[in-house]
């Protein structure tokens, strides 16, 4: 029989396991790779469209057994909730791989202490936070010691399964029927609904609510500034014509289960030619017709990583932008690490060039000339430059914890010339590098100022060619004043603290998160325009300040703004203006 004080220590050693556990998880999950942080978790861990895709159930014998129902339920909260960091695959992504090889070793003990407790380097405490009871903690340390189901391939023939076209081309008007200034129209995401809502900029009236995928991640317009596309998470394209007496949907697709990006063709003679959208699932790109989204072209993405190059079977597609200076797009390709020149001139004999840039990549834009790309490689730290003029790498360059851009922000600095600006998730840094080789060569692809902002937790940076503001968000910051709150800078005077804003008080809602996303100009560049997002069953609203004072102008509510995230300007969007 044990002594009291053998006792003693084993109860020791007990109630240090989960942080022994925790601290075991806590290192990145590959080298080179950043600890996750609060707020990178708080966007990762979205749910997932395939949380309800049916999948194969293989029985591993030395896996713990699992009756169908237990799996299909692990199935579902894993997509729910874990596989926007460790992929879909569990092969890695945000978070470590969690593939049976390594799960099993670990054993169902320790993983559930793990699931439980959480670990300093970001995975959340699913249990202690109470998302997660302690029968479903002990169900995933056994789901995630099963082999990893596939979801279902997306090909041609289930594209062409989900394409519809509502008013073919020859039927839509043959010049704008509305009296709306398009170029001053707002999209605004909403995302729980599976909406986006057509906002008139000049009357801050909504002209329509269009219904789209779930959770529209992005707005792009078509050069002509006439069409616009959305992309919901769950891979489906609405196209919008802009043009009709009320806009509304012309035609949509899904070109995966499970996707992030589209854009149109912007070069001189393919105007509306063609549109493009990544999938994180399958991992692949499709080339549609850009007036009617039929699909012409799908390209896989797997391959071998960057560096140590090994074969990643889950390379999701990240941000794509239309080149100015050829018939390109640009795909950016996560966690291969790859930029992808895809020339479309000829997609019979599609022409791609594979720039090495870093791994995870994710969002980025242009400098203001068009000619050089920025994108963040976040959990490298990193900002890969791309000349698409000439098609190769110009520089990696260090930034702080996860950058996370947007699109950026471009502005003159008194001392650097042309600047490009990242705001991190992973920290309160404004990273500001130099972007004008030509002039100002010395500073060129170097960081050259870093502001301290008011914490971390930054999805978007803005400002505009007409503005002396350099706007801030922190909605991912656990701090709810953080949260509900922007920064702004003045540009001539970088090294002044920013003054913060109050913007979710300016809505005057009721109870609910009210995290402030999204700064965006007006085409004038006298407004900036903000969402202020609550659950969906809370209000929510945009708030508009004037850029010039910096003082509240106006509030849009509305019962059918609900969730309101991304919201994008269409002369901005489309003349790639920030």
């Amino acid at each position: 029989m044990a002594t009291p004080k053998i006792r003693l220590v084993r109860a020791a050693a007990w109630l240090a396991l989960p942080f022994a556990v925790a601290a075991a998880y806590a290192q990145p999950t590959q080298p080179g790779r950043a600890p996750v942080t609060d707020p990178e978790i708080r966007y990762q861990a979205g749910g997932s469209p395939l949380a309800q895709e049916e999948m194969h159930q293989n029985i591993d014998p030395k896996a713990p057994p699992m009756t169908k129902a237990e799996f299909d339920k692990g199935r579902q909260i894993y997509f729910e909730r874990c596989a926007g960091c460790h992929g879909v695959l569990r092969k890695g992504a945000t978070g470590k791989p969690l593939t049976p090889d390594l799960t099993m070793a670990k054993g169902t003990e320790i993983l559930k202490v793990f699931i439980k407790y959480g670990s300093p380097a970001g995975m959340p405490n699913w249990g202690t936070a109470g998302d997660l009871n302690d029968a479903e903690v002990d169900l995933m340390a056994r789901y995630i010691q099963q082999v990893p189901p596939t979801p279902p391939e997306f090909g041609m023939a289930q594209m062409k399964s989900t394409w519809k076209v509502l008013i073919a081309p020859d039927k839509r008007p043959k010049k704008k029927e509305n009296k709306y200034n398009i170029e001053n129209i707002f999209s605004t995401t909403l995302r729980d609904t599976g909406e986006v809502a057509l906002i008139d900029g000049d009357t801050k009236k909504i002209i329509n609510i269009v219904k789209t995928g779930y959770a529209v991640h992005i707005s792009r317009m078509s050069a002509s500034g006439r069409y616009l596309y959305v992309i919901g998470r769950d891979a489906k394209i609405n196209l919008i014509d802009l043009w009709m007496e009320k806009p509304d949907n012309v035609a949509e697709i899904r070109v995966g289960l499970e996707a992030r990006s589209v854009d149109t063709s912007k070069y001189k003679g393919y105007v509306d030619k063609y549109a493009i959208a990544g999938s994180y699932w399958p991992p692949q790109y499709t080339i549609m017709k850009g007036d009617t989204l039929e699909p012409l072209k799908i390209m896989a993405t797997r391959g071998m990583t960057v560096g140590d190059q090994e074969y990643h079977p889950e390379p999701r597609v990240a941000a794509i932008v239309a080149s100015h200076f050829k018939p390109e797009f640009v795909v950016n390709i996560k966690e291969t690490g790859k930029v992808l020149m895809v020339n479309y001139a000829d997609i019979s004999n599609l022409k791609v060039t594979e720039i090495e840039a870093a791994k995870f990549l994710h969002d980025g834009g242009f400098d203001s000339s068009k000619r050089f790309f920025l994108v963040a490689a976040n959990q490298s730290n990193k900002v890969a430059v791309v000349d698409v003029k000439e098609g190769k790498l110009v520089k990696l360059i260090d930034v702080d914890k996860i950058p996370h851009p947007g699109r950026g922000a471009n502005f003159e600095h008194r001392k650097f010339g042309p600047v490009w600006a990242t705001g991190h998730l992973g920290s309160e840094k404004i990273a500001i590098i130099g972007t004008d080789p030509e002039h100002h060569k010395a500073s060129a692809w170097k960081v050259v100022q870093i502001l301290e902002g008011q914490g971390g937790g930054n999805l978007f940076i803005k400002t505009h060619p007409k503005s002396k503001n350099l706007w801030v968000d922190t909605p991912l910051n656990p701090d709810a004043k953080i949260a509900q709150s922007a920064a702004v800078y003045d540009i001539n005077n970088l090294d002044k603290p920013p003054v913060v804003l109050p913007i979710a008080d300016w809505a005057g809602l009721g109870e609910g998160a009210k995290r402030v996303v999204q700064p965006e100009y007006n085409k004038a560049g006298d407004e900036v325009w903000f969402a202020v997002w609550s659950a969906k069953n809370q209000e929510s609203a945009l708030v508009v300040v004037d850029d010039k004072t910096r003082k509240l102008k106006h509030v849009i509510k509305d019962p059918r703004i609900i969730t309101p995230t991304g919201h994008f300007n269409v002369y901005n969007t489309t003349h790639d203006i920030y």
